[in-house]
């Protein structure tokens, strides 16, 4: 039997009212706490490379470490925190004819099997696709095409660029690559750098 309301009965109608109002901001509550449970988590890979790149207007100068390797035409840093599953990464400062030319590489995998390769290589693709990073305090999200990986290729890369970019970040990209080395490795890769670099200053392969 449904509620009965005395229109008469000012009492009734006054408690009525409350508990529909009582009612009402419950819902409310219960859908703005399940629409913030839905939001996505930003973990793994996603969260190192969000750091990366937010210092990039300092040229990755607070996450340089150590020099680990010096030549005529580049240095080496180790980089000074852990990247989430990494096997190894680094920062490479450019020459002086270049000053200011900065890059950021971690090997996040090497295995010889294709099919652990490739499943791997998405599952980077989805952690970095539409990943929110601010820089300068103005706020982006990476954007790139997948490409799908096939062995007898070799080689795949996913470039990401800034969404609606300004100046001071459109020569900003992040990579994500997968390249076989002989005689039977696959090694999955992500660079940040700067898109004004020469071709093969992308990065350097990491030495055993």
């Amino acid at each position: 039997m449904g509620l009965v309301i005395n229109p008469l009965n000012p009492v009734q109608m006054k408690k009525t009212v409350k508990t529909l109002v009582l009612l009402t901001i419950s819902l409310l509550f219960l859908e703005r706490a399940d629409a913030q449970l839905k939001l996505p988590s930003i973990t793994g890979v996603g969260n190192d490379v969000k750091k990366v790149i937010e210092d990039y207007p300092n040229r990755f100068i607070n996450l340089m470490g150590e020099v680990m390797l010096q030549n005529a035409q580049s240095t080496d840093y180790h980089c000074n925190f852990k990247v989430n599953g990494a096997e190894e990464t680094f920062i490479t400062r450019y020459s002086a004819k270049r000053e200011g030319v900065v890059s950021w590489q971690t090997l996040m995998l090497t295995t010889d099997d294709f099919d652990e390769v490739k499943k791997k290589f998405r599952s980077f693709y989805n952690q970095l696709n539409n990943l929110p990073v601010s820089v300068d305090q103005k706020h982006f999200r990476l954007k790139g095409e997948y490409k799908l990986p096939q062995e007898e290729m070799k080689f795949t890369a996913v470039l990401f660029s800034l969404d609606l970019a300004d100046e001071a970040a459109k020569k900003l990209k992040v990579e994500l690559s997968l390249q076989y080395q002989a005689p039977m490795e696959w090694r999955i890769k992500i660079l940040v750098y700067d898109r004004e670099r020469e071709d093969d200053e992308r990065g350097k392969a990491v030495e055993e």
